[in-house]
């Protein structure tokens, strides 16, 4: 690593300086680079319009080979670019060829955007099974243990939004593969924070927005989709775009894309294809390898020092395979309410989640920043 990292791309980050971000699992800030693509963007509409409309569509396949990059997926067909990760998650919900008596296992942690698209499958006569992850057996354990013989799928986040936990993806799709069990991974709170290889986990469905550590815009999400599970998804929405001849409006006769496009059923968000574009670029330039490392520093150097004060508790689990850029922390019974508000009056951009306070740093959040946020806490704990 770089120890000047954080000097390297403070450019990128022109925030207030009388903010510290830590909000990332959130709604993060915009690089500069790319506020200033979506800048460029809306002037080339309003003097050009549609004009150059050919080199947005490379840009929208750039995106797609990023985001292979990302993922190490095995191939871009493998990408489709869809408004947020609730649609991911029903694409795969309402896809699936479901049978009365088939069930789903989660954890009891999941954020609602897990949860919901799988309870309104009850109708179905589709149970959902729920995992308590800080049960004696180990995160991973709990989740097998809900496993049975009628259980078609296992949907997980890499990270849990509250407390923070991550998850064993790699043995969990070990097992899934093991049991002949479709395996979906909920990444949006590790994707852009932790390198993800979708092929080595045996992913089948991966889920992504991309506005909170991919850097990017609210309304552009990631979908991964396994070639080989591909034509198990019945398609509910359809239009111009999802077909394989994307383009043609003469042709009558019509097929789906052979690739995950498939699942795109209209135009493209262009608006967000160039913020998301820019935002990557960073994250790839960095590299992922360097942007987990400082990540993960960040997250147990908090870790450590709050462990440190009298009366919180830690709520994320301070093992560095354990954790990922989500740091929540209890103070007794104290209401996390005031405390959020006490530490938003003063600049600090969290979150109050899980009972408690939420902090989500990003590669880019230097030392001191995380220094002047633990005085804060400290002298509201004294």
């Amino acid at each position: 690593m770089t120890a000047d990292i954080t000097r390297d791309f403070s450019a990128e980050f022109p925030l207030d300086a009388n903010i510290h971000y830590l909000n990332h699992a959130a709604v993060a800030p915009w690089p500069r680079r790319t506020a200033e693509a979506v800048k460029h963007f809306a002037e080339e509409n309003a003097t050009l319009g549609a004009r150059h409309y050919e080199q947005w569509l490379r840009l929208e396949r750039d995106l797609r080979v990023q985001l292979r990059m990302l993922l190490n997926a095995a191939h871009t067909d493998d990408i489709a670019l869809l408004k947020n990760t609730s649609e991911c998650l029903s694409v795969v919900a309402y896809g699936l060829d479901w049978r009365k008596g088939d069930n789903i296992v989660i954890s009891s942690e999941e954020f609602p955007s897990n949860r919901i698209v799988w309870e309104s499958l009850r109708d179905d006569g589709v149970t959902v099974r729920e995992a308590n992850l800080y049960d004696d057996m180990g995160p991973e354990e709990s989740l097998f243990a809900q496993v049975d013989e009628r259980t078609r799928l296992l949907a997980i986040s890499s990270v849990q939004y509250a407390s923070g936990i991550r998850l064993d993806l790699q043995r969990l799709g070990d097992f899934c593969r093991d049991h002949d069990i479709l395996y979906c991974v909920d990444a949006i709170q590790s994707l852009g924070a932790l390198p993800l290889d979708v092929q080595a986990i045996h992913a089948d469905f991966v889920a992504a927005d991309g506005h909170k550590w991919m850097l990017g815009p609210e309304g552009l999400a990631v979908f991964y989709c396994r070639d080989s599970v591909r034509d198990r998804l019945k398609l509910r929405q359809y239009g111009w775009h999802m077909i394989e001849h994307a383009g043609d409006f003469d042709q009558r006769a019509w097929q789906p894309a052979h690739s995950a496009r498939r699942f795109e059923c209209g135009s493209p968000n262009m608006l967000g294809i160039q913020a998301l574009h820019a935002s990557l670029s960073l994250l790839l330039t960095v590299g992922m390898e360097t942007v987990s490392q400082y990540v993960l520093d960040n997250a147990a150097y908090l870790l450590d020092e709050l462990g440190r004060l009298p009366g919180l508790e830690l709520v994320t689990p301070a093992a560095r395979d354990r954790h990922a850029g989500i740091v929540t922390f209890r103070l007794g019974d104290a209401d996390p309410v005031r405390m959020w508000q006490y530490l938003s009056e003063r600049g600090v951009v969290c979150a109050q989640r899980g009972g408690g306070i939420r902090l989500s740093p990003h590669f880019y959040n230097d030392k001191d920043s995380l220094r002047k946020v633990l005085k804060l806490i400290s002298e509201y704990t004294s």
